[in-house]
């Protein structure tokens, strides 16, 4: 059985999450901002899978497939690392919208 990893909410107060333990916790509704991928311009450079700091790029037989939400802070280094011009393949939005 699949055991459930454990929200931002349940850390105990004065937690210390550390650095490259963000697959261990579902961080993702930190977001105040998500990014949208689009997949119509992506180049497959996977520039945004080398960046993301929270592994939240999904690749699948060396192409991005996808986005992570569960674990995606919303950053945007993404989208900011993305060589497509004039419209970029990850853009980023409001939360919830």
């Amino acid at each position: 059985m699949k055991q459930e990893k454990p929200g931002w909410k349940n850390l105990p107060l004065g937690d210390v999450v550390q650095a490259g333990t963000a697959e261990s916790f579902e961080t993702g509704d930190w977001r105040s901002e998500r990014p949208t991928w689009h997949p119509d311009r992506c180049i497959q450079c996977l520039q945004c899978w080398i960046y993301c700091p929270d592994s939240s790029i999904i690749v699948k037989d060396s192409k991005m497939t996808g986005i992570d939400y569960k674990h995606c802070k919303g950053c945007g280094i993404c989208a900011k690392e993305c060589p497509v011009k004039p419209e970029k393949a990850i853009t980023m939005g409001p939360e919830g919208k």
